[in-house]
Order: C-alpha cells, then sequence, then structure tokens
C-alpha cells in the first residue's frame, strides 16, 4: 500500500500542492504557532466567539448535568434536553417549523442530498459550490448539474431542460466559503418557483454574520423561509462551537430522520456542545456590535487592499476577503504565505483542486476578535511584499 501511495504524494509535492497541518494553542485570533505569537487571518470564528470565556463555561457546566458525550445515535438513547433545545432555538431563529442537529456540516449536506434525491433525480449546483454538497449528489445517485456561477439566469435556463416527472433540485452556498460573495436567493428562488424545482442554501458562512440578527444571507436579503424549502447551517463558524443543522418544515425534518443516513448512523453531537451552542445563539443577538465592529473591518481591509500593487482584490462584503497574487499561481502565493508569516500573520495559501486552477490565493478571513492595530499589522506586510515583488519584476 505504501508503494502505491508514494508516488501520488510525490506528484502532489512536485504540483505545490502538498497540504501540511500546523498546530496552534487555541482557536481565535490571536495564537501561538510554532513557538510564536502570530495574529490567526485564516480561522472561520468570524464573531471570536471560539475562545469566548462564556461558552468554556456553557460547556463545562452543560458537560456536568448532561456528560461529554451523547453515548449513542439520536435515534437510540442520544438525543437529550440540550439537543432539542437547540433545535427549537435554530428553528426560531431561522423563521422555520423545525430544525435538525447534524454533527458536521459534511454530514448535513450529504446526508440531505441523498435523503431527498434519488437516481434518475437531478442535482443543479453553482458551479463554485462546496465540496460535500458535489459528494451529497454523487452519494444519491442523482444526475449532477452546474450552472455558472451566481448566474440564477442560468440555473433557470438548466432547470427548464429537465424532465419535470423527475426530482430537481438546485442548491447553492448563501456566502461561498472560498470567494466570500453571496448567491443571489431571491433570484434563484424565483426561477425555482417558475421552473417547479426545489431550492437548497448552504448558508454556513452567512449565520450569525449577516442580517439584521445575524440570521444569515436570507436575513439580509429579505427572502422569506417558504422561498428556500431547505436551509444548511454550521455551528462551527460564526457560533464559535461544532456541528450543523437542517432547518425547513416539519415533513422535511420528519424525512430526513427517517432517511438521512448521516444522522441515523451517527452518534449525537456532544450535549455539552449543544448547550455551548445556546450561549453562543444568545451573544448573537444580545451583541449586534461584533457584527458592526465586523463591518468596519472589512470596509477598512478593502480600502487599503485595493490600493496594492499585484493583488487583485475578489469582490466581497463578507469576512471572507480573498486575494490573487500575480497570475494565480501556486508558487507565488505560497512564498507570500510565508512571507506573512515571517511577519507574525497567519494566512494559509489556497490552491487546487480547493480552487479552479489558476486561482491560487489567499484567503482573508476577519473576525470581530481582530483589532485595527491586527488589520494594520496585517496590511503592512502585504504592503512590504508587493514592494519587494515590484523591485524584483521591474
Amino acid at each position: 500500500m505504501d508503494a502505491a501511495l508514494a508516488p501520488r504524494l510525490a506528484e502532489r509535492h512536485a504540483q505545490a500542492r502538498y497540504r501540511q497541518r500546523r498546530t496552534a494553542d487555541r482557536a481565535g485570533a490571536h495564537v501561538r504557532v510554532d513557538g510564536r505569537d502570530v495574529v490567526n487571518f485564516c480561522s472561520n470564528d468570524y464573531l471570536g466567539l471560539a475562545h469566548d470565556p462564556r461558552l468554556g463555561e456553557a460547556l463545562a457546566e452543560n458537560a456536568r448535568r448532561f456528560g461529554t458525550g451523547g453515548g449513542a445515535s439520536h435515534l437510540v438513547s442520544g438525543h437529550l434536553t440540550p439537543h432539542e433545545m437547540l433545535e427549537q432555538r435554530l428553528a426560531w431563529w431561522t423563521g422555520r417549523e423545525r430544525a435538525l442537529l447534524f454533527s458536521s456540516g459534511y454530514q448535513a449536506n450529504i446526508g440531505t442530498i441523498a435523503a431527498l434525491m434519488g437516481r434518475g433525480d437531478h442535482v443543479v449546483h453553482d458551479r463554485l459550490n462546496h465540496a460535500s454538497l458535489l459528494d451529497g449528489t454523487r452519494l444519491a445517485g442523482a444526475r449532477l448539474h452546474r450552472f455558472d456561477h451566481n448566474d440564477p439566469a442560468h440555473a433557470g435556463r438548466v432547470l427548464a431542460e429537465l424532465d419535470p416527472s423527475r426530482a430537481r433540485l438546485v442548491v447553492s452556498d448563501g456566502v461561498f466559503s472560498m470567494e466570500g460573495d453571496c448567491a443571489d436567493v431571491m433570484a434563484l428562488a424565483g426561477q425555482c418557483r417558475a421552473r417547479g424545482g426545489w431550492l437548497m442554501i448552504d448558508d454556513a458562512h452567512g449565520l450569525g454574520v449577516l442580517g439584521a440578527r445575524g440570521a444569515g444571507t436570507l436575513e439580509a436579503q429579505g427572502v422569506s423561509a417558504d422561498e428556500v424549502p431547505v436551509l444548511v447551517g454550521t455551528l462551527g463558524k460564526a457560533l464559535g462551537t461544532q456541528g450543523a443543522f437542517v432547518a425547513g418544515s416539519q415533513t422535511l425534518v420528519e424525512a430526513l430522520i427517517q432517511f438521512a443516513r448521516p444522522y441515523v448512523y451517527t452518534t449525537s453531537l456532544s450535549p455539552a456542545l449543544a448547550g455551548a451552542t445556546l450561549t453562543a445563539l444568545d451573544i448573537v443577538g444580545d451583541e449586534p456590535e461584533r457584527r458592526a465592529h465586523l463591518q468596519t473591518l472589512i470596509g477598512a481591509f478593502r480600502r487599503a487592499a485595493e490600493c496594492l500593487p499585484g493583488i487583485r482584490l475578489m469582490p466581497s462584503d463578507t469576512p471572507i476577503q480573498p486575494l490573487l497574487v500575480g497570475r494565480g499561481g501556486e508558487a507565488e502565493v505560497l512564498t507570500l504565505a510565508r512571507r506573512l508569516a515571517d511577519e507574525g500573520v497567519w494566512c494559509t495559501a489556497i490552491r487546487p483542486p480547493t480552487v479552479p486552477r489558476g486561482s491560487a490565493r489567499l484567503r482573508i478571513t476577519l473576525s470581530a476578535a481582530h483589532t485595527h492595530a491586527d488589520l494594520d499589522r496585517l496590511l503592512s506586510a502585504l504592503e512590504c511584499h508587493c514592494r519587494t515583488r515590484e523591485l524584483t519584476h521591474g
């Protein structure tokens, strides 16, 4: 086996696409990595809750009361009081009849699509959807179709060409994880309404961040729950804990309980984490200033980064701020990531196959836990790299 795997690993090295882990001492905006204090600009902890002491206290208290593990799947004996309370709260927050907890966003996506669709059915994806959404379609055995990124009209044309006697599901991220831009959910809903398709939105990167109450992309765009029958969200990004959920109608949730294999055959989420997430939801509701500060940082970053030579800032009004470096080559973006690390700024290079060939990038993510001084440190390091690059290529 090792002899068969070694050439594949060597090829990945040669392509400058070899993935490596680094160990941090904690989650958050300010961490210690490899013995050095760095500012973390590659975390999805958008509201700075992953290391909030109130969540730690809630986690400990719920662990003492309900245990650290669920002990079984939800359908055996692992559905505990904090799970039920969290599902009810998530349903209320998103304006849905019910919500169902999953142990991860990946499980939520593959489980939901595979439960709803079967062989001969059709799933229509935005071309830049997350891998878990594509994998769910493959697991279902459904036909996979793609429409041009953020082009609802093209999605409608694809839908119109499909057999209306078969189930047809349109799937899109709410906020695209590698681009930072938002789907036009209202327009997608209109195409589905006109063509008889269902709509599923994975709002992993919008919930907690967008909207007046932090309820995500749909709230920010004024889209009603009726327009999007299937909504997926995660707990491990803006909410600072772990796990995921699917929200929708009573019928949808009952169907997932019966047919979503990653739900049926997985030990339930830690009840302590479920309890901590309830505290996170309290903070999201009670402290809108976190979102306000985050939006201030986003605006300041974009105004400064747009002036940097040799770097292209992709269009995004969310905490995800991708920078294309030079011609988007893997070696060049790796060089920039290393130089930033030398300045105490941690930002991971994103390379194919995670993003399309020729579009390697720095995926900078901002957090409410960042200060303006942190942002100045990032911008100073980027500016220094750009000056060096201009001298080298001049």
